[in-house]
C-alpha cells in the first residue's frame, strides 16, 4: 500500500504539517516519496524549465533541502520541480509517472477565500483517481 507517494510542496511554512505526517507514513509502509514544487512565477511560466530567476534558484534549493532531510531519515526520495499552473502540473504529474497517493497541505481558507481563489488541493482531488490526503497546516 502506497509504494509511492507524492507530496506537493509550494514552499511556505503550511509544508512543515504535511512534510512530518509523510515522515512518520513512509517510515511505517516503507514508501519511496516523490517532492513536487511548481514554481509559478512569471520567468517559470514564460520560460518553464529554461527559466532563470532568484525564484526559480530558491524553489530547486528549498527542494533540495527538504529531500535532505527525508533522506536523512532513511526514506528514499526525488524532489522535482514543475513550471506553469500548480493544478495542471499537479494533476499532468500525476497523469505521466502514477503514485499511489498525493499529499497536500492547505492553508485552511473558509468560505469567500476559497470562493474567490479556490483551493489547489480541492481543485486537484477532483481531478485525480488516486488517494488524496489533506492535512490542514495549523
Amino acid at each position: 500500500m502506497y509504494q509511492s507517494i507524492l507530496v506537493t510542496l509550494d514552499a511556505t511554512p503550511t509544508d512543515q504539517a504535511i512534510i512530518q505526517h509523510i515522515k512518520s507514513l513512509a517510515k511505517i509502509l516503507g514508501s519511496q516519496v516523490v517532492l513536487l514544487h511548481v514554481a509559478d512565477g512569471w520567468a517559470a511560466r514564460t520560460f518553464g524549465p529554461d527559466a532563470v530567476s532568484p525564484e526559480v534558484e530558491e524553489d530547486k534549493a528549498y527542494l533540495f533541502k527538504v529531500r535532505e532531510e527525508f533522506e536523512r531519515e532513511g526514506i528514499v526520495t526525488r524532489a522535482e520541480l514543475a513550471f506553469g499552473e500548480p493544478v495542471e502540473e499537479i494533476v499532468k504529474w500525476v497523469g505521466r509517472r502514477g503514485c499511489e497517493l498525493v499529499a497536500m497541505s492547505t492553508h485552511g481558507h473558509r468560505l469567500l477565500g476559497d470562493l474567490f481563489f479556490g483551493t489547489t488541493a480541492s481543485r486537484v482531488q477532483h481531478r485525480i483517481n488516486v488517494p488524496v490526503l489533506l492535512l490542514r497546516a495549523k
